[in-house]
């Protein structure tokens, strides 16, 4: 990594304790640090040896874990950029490979660079024969997601060539046997849940054409694959492939800091992604649009969601860090539209019902005044299903997308001469010291 902002000469914040601090009233100088992009941030290292006091920041709302070159995002402006491009731009001009070596190597690639960088990608696809065993050892309905925490972990069974994180060919070697592999382990955990046998990657398909390749061909005939459809499912790819310090890349970044191997780390970030909260919120928003059922119900189920005694909310609106719409929705709504059109949906219900949820909600004031927007989860339930793909396989894509996004943010970590293991502190409120009592001098 190059220079660090953090070893630079910075202005300092002048913080007051109160005098019921311990200690006394007394003033603390933290540097004050400065990135390229973004807000300020309070340096507070060494808080705790100067004034033996931790701060308070239940979800890291306000804290900064890391120092990273990959992914900004200004949610108040609703921007995205991946190494400096904006993710606009990417989804109408690259392809996922491509966004992949970008963020890997933080440039776009050269043609030559690119072509060798595809070519160890499609040559990794395959998954070692025994893993096959991994699938038959799961009841018949497991959950693809239960499935691929599984046998992403035990990719470090079968590949002990590339377990050094210390050596920088191993960790390459490590990272491109992960994002080549990643749709093959999904299509097979597809290819289980529904009893249909394992189909091999093809070396002359691209990244988006394989995934649907071994997702929906057979061995009893051949598979078209349509051009327009593979180029939706490889935006939908670069949509989801980073999202800056997000919970399963933090948990990716908590894990590889205790030098844990690669395969583990990216097991551990599936892991979290599973949660509804996080990767499944897509799934959510094809609940809802079904159970609102018809437009001329939008006001009746609009109402609920501003009801706090009402337990219903709209799924797909609103985010963590945006306050704007998610530039991610934009690129996607048109997408979908050209999608259905393309594939003879024309007046797609569900799309229009999505649309016009959308134009109701950005016209009402509570949205507005609470910045509720679409978010990217809004659109792409609506495109997966109708390429095909199942509901339960939405987190499963999810997480093929995001383990570029994971291996550059790891990647990062483990190159960064400041990286500690993760250690947070807690503010505890339980029992004072107390001492053991037998039983016999215990009341009832």
């Amino acid at each position: 990594m190059t220079k660090h902002f953090l070893e630079e000469d910075q202005e300092l914040a002048h913080l007051e304790l109160s005098p019921g601090t311990p200690g006394g009233s007394r003033t603390v100088n933290l540097p004050v640090l400065q990135g390229t992009l973004g807000p300020s941030v309070l340096d507070i290292r060494k808080l705790y040896g100067e004034t033996t006091c931790f701060t308070y920041d239940p979800g890291y709302t306000s804290t900064a874990s890391c120092e990273s070159k990959i992914t900004f995002i200004d949610g108040e402006k609703g921007v995205l950029l991946h190494r400096g491009y904006p993710i606009e731009e990417l989804a109408d001009n690259s392809t996922f490979l491509e966004v992949a070596y970008l963020l890997m190597e933080g440039e776009l690639p050269t043609k030559e660079k690119f072509d060798q960088f595809s070519d160890n990608i499609t040559f990794h696809t395959m998954v070692h024969e025994q893993l096959r065993n991994f699938y038959s050892g799961f009841r018949r309905d497991a959950h693809p997601m239960a499935i691929m925490v599984g046998v992403v972990g035990a990719l470090s069974a079968f590949y002990h060539d590339s377990l050094d994180i210390h050596d920088p060919e191993q960790r390459m070697i490590a990272s491109h046997r992960l994002i080549a592999k990643m749709p093959t382990i999904a299509a097979m955990a597809y290819k289980y849940s529904v009893g249909q046998p394992f189909m091999y990657p093809g070396n002359d398909l691209k990244y988006a054409e394989n995934l649907l390749h071994m997702m929906f061909a057979t061995p009893a005939g051949p598979y078209k694959i349509n051009p327009i459809v593979a180029r939706a499912l490889d935006k939908i790819l670069i949509l989801h492939a980073d999202h800056e310090q997000n919970a399963s890349t933090s948990t990716v970044r908590l894990a590889g800091s205790s030098g844990a191997n690669p395969f583990a780390c990216i097991a551990a970030g599936i892991a979290c992604l599973w949660g509804p909260a996080h990767g499944g919120a897509n799934e959510a928003v094809l609940h809802m649009l079904k159970k609102i059922g018809h437009k001329d119900r939008i006001p009746e189920f609009i109402k609920r969601a501003k009801d706090k005694d009402d337990p219903f909310r709209l799924m797909g609106f609103g985010h963590r860090v945006y306050k704007h719409y998610d530039p991610r929705a934009s690129v996607l709504r048109i997408t979908c539209q050209e999608l259905l059109e393309e594939l003879g949906y024309k007046h797609e219900p569900l799309l229009e019902l999505a649309k016009e949820l959308e134009k109701i909600a950005l016209e009402d004031p509570y949205f507005v005044e609470k910045k509720l927007y679409p978010n990217v989860d809004f659109y792409s339930g609506i495109i997966l299903q109708a390429i095909g793909v199942p509901t339960s396989m939405f987190t499963v894509l999810f997480a093929v997308a995001r383990t570029v996004g994971w291996i550059a943010q790891w990647m990062e970590m483990i190159e960064d001469p400041l990286q500690k293991i993760g250690r947070p502190r807690q503010l505890y409120t339980g029992d004072t010291l107390r001492h053991y009592i037998p039983f016999t001098q215990r009341g009832a």
